[in-house]
């Protein structure tokens, strides 16, 4: 299962996915988690220290190599340089699993020990001072998308992506390469309004989103996001002990997290496998087939010198085997 964590800067979109992942690995399940935002916190709200979170490797500065690596034998992708963060697998193409060894989890990921199990973390890389005025953060994000467009992911397997604030995760196709969105939304005016902006993108794309109401204080707080959100409102969190003092880092076992919280993180699992269950790898192929020409012709033609369209095998459509023959239909 591919999730995100979305929401505004600071509604907690950080702290709900380490809880979430942290509860994955007590329920045994294989992760690995990604931090996408321009402000990398993850690995610090999985319990890494400073030096280790800085320690770890940037996607972003790797993305020769995961190109290469994903490339594979690919006829349709003349060379590294030909391909975007958009290019679709095909015939030939090296697919990446979750519970796999291969060379880009060797670069990329780290091992992350936590109370229950282990996780595999990944992180795009902070915007840095060198990068002001010269790039752009999407260009680091690409590394992550173009490895979610080659991943393959069964039951029991997640992948977990603390995606960048407000409404950026739009500049690309990404957002639709989730089984399940959780919109991170206090319960405020500015809290809903990406909730607003995210529904009003996703519509057209069947993106499966609920939201997830953080520093619910009362039953006021909880009547306000039912009125703005309905029936997208899945669960709310309020004031939680054991994560005020992970973020003082000392944080308690895991297992001593609030049991109304627990049920919380139980019931976001619970929603992310019913997604899962209606993936039509079909559609799915077809959406990134569809980002992809979108990106060919805006700017990735120009930029490679190359007709990127030629890369689209028609007879491929991704599935949980890996992929199967047989030209996908029009959307």
């Amino acid at each position: 299962m591919k999730i995100a964590f979305v929401g505004k800067g600071g509604s907690g979109k950080t702290t709900l996915s380490s809880l979430f992942i942290r509860h994955l690995a007590a329920n045994e399940a294989h992760v690995v988690a990604v931090d996408a935002d321009i402000n990398q916190h993850l690995g610090a709200a999985l319990g890494l220290d400073e030096e280790e979170a800085t320690a770890l490797p940037a996607m972003g500065a790797q993305l020769p190599l995961i190109k290469e690596y994903l490339r594979g034998s690919n006829p349709r992708i003349a060379s590294v340089e030909t391909m975007i963060k958009t290019t679709p697998p095909g015939a030939g193409s090296r697919l990446l699993r979750v519970r796999e060894d291969n060379p880009i989890y060797d670069a990329c990921a780290r091992t992350v020990g936590l109370d229950d199990g282990d996780i595999r973390l990944m992180a795009t890389g902070p915007f840095t001072e060198s990068d002001l005025g010269v790039a752009c953060y999407h260009s680091k994000v690409g590394a992550v998308e173009l490895c979610l467009n080659h991943l393959v992911d069964g039951p029991e397997e997640y992948v977990v992506v603390d995606m960048t604030a407000g409404s950026d995760s739009f500049a690309s196709g990404m957002f639709t390469r989730f089984d399940m969105t959780f919109l991170v939304a206090e319960p405020t005016r500015k809290g809903v309004s990406v909730y607003r902006q995210y529904k009003e993108y996703a519509r057209d794309f069947g993106v499966a989103l609920k939201v997830v109401g953080n520093k619910v204080q009362g039953e006021d707080d909880l009547e306000f996001l039912r009125a703005e959100v309905g029936d997208d409102l899945l669960v709310t969190v309020g004031h939680s002990d054991w994560v005020r003092a992970m973020e003082k880092g000392r944080p308690a076992r895991f297992e001593l997290l609030e049991a109304d919280n627990r049920m919380a993180l139980q019931a976001l699992q619970n929603a992310a496998e019913d997604s899962y269950g209606q993936r039509d790898w079909a559609r799915y192929t077809r959406q990134m087939v569809h980002f992809h020409l979108k990106n060919a012709e805006s700017w990735g033609n120009e930029k490679t010198g190359a007709d990127l369209a030629a890369q689209v095998d028609p007879a491929f459509v991704l599935d949980e085997h890996g992929a199967q023959t047989g030209a996908a239909q029009p959307a």
